[in-house]
């Protein structure tokens, strides 16, 4: 299968595509993962990429668009991948489209995960990081620390990190529903967006995701 997945912040893309490539048996292909990728190996569009980037300046879409191309090229995804992050708007959703079509193949869905922004919030601005180590993450709500502000693992001091403060999370959000939220649209004049509820625990999202997929797929 060749998918897309949409949805804002704080939906748990990141972990659902990891759980959903390996039912699939597809790669998961992160814009993450690609600007990592690119720069780490130093390819001539990891260069232009970080230059940018080095810049303060926004990777132009040609850049992203190069990087997914030739990842969507290697041989593991001959047979389908989850995108995660890519598209990002409409101009990066037909660059998609007129690749797939050169390569003779298209799109089998686009699976939105549907959040309410205030739980988007709750779960964003919540979380709290180790100093010591920030693989130790903690959340004030659904898995908070044993001693408030310590982390279990280390003893080190749990923070909030800028880019997980409310304010910060509702201008990611603003920025989604005005440059990425209108792919939904994009895709469902298309009749390949199928969208599911994000809330709930992990295995129950992944198994209504896996639920919804089948469906789309026979359809």
């Amino acid at each position: 299968m060749r998918i897309v997945l949409v949805g804002p912040p704080g939906a748990g893309k990141g972990t659902q595509a990891a759980y959903l490539a390996d039912n699939l048996s597809i790669p998961h292909i992160s814009t993450g993962d690609l600007f990592r990728a690119n720069m780490s190996q130093g390819t001539d569009l990891g260069k232009q990429a970080r230059a940018y980037i080095d810049a303060g300046q926004l990777v132009p879409d040609e850049v992203t668009i190069g990087m997914a191309k030739d990842r969507m090229a290697q041989s593991d995804a001959v047979n389908g991948f989850l995108l995660d992050g890519f598209p990002r708007n409409v101009g990066q959703a037909e660059a998609l489209d007129v690749m797939l079509e050169d390569e003779g193949v298209k799109l089998d869905a686009v699976l939105d995960l549907e959040v309410p922004e205030d739980e988007v919030v709750k779960r964003i601005a919540g979380r709290r990081v180790c100093r010591k180590n920030s693989a130790h993450v903690f959340h004030v709500t659904y898995s908070p620390p044993k001693s408030e502000g310590v982390c279990d693992v280390c003893g080190g001091e749990l923070y909030q990190r800028h880019d997980d403060s409310e304010e910060t999370v509702r201008t990611r959000l603003e920025v989604y529903h005005t440059q990425t939220e209108p792919i939904i649209d994009y895709y469902r004049a298309q009749g390949l967006v199928v969208t599911i509820s994000a809330l709930g625990e992990v295995a129950d999202v992944t198994a209504r995701a896996m639920e919804a997929l089948k469906v789309s797929d026979e359809g």
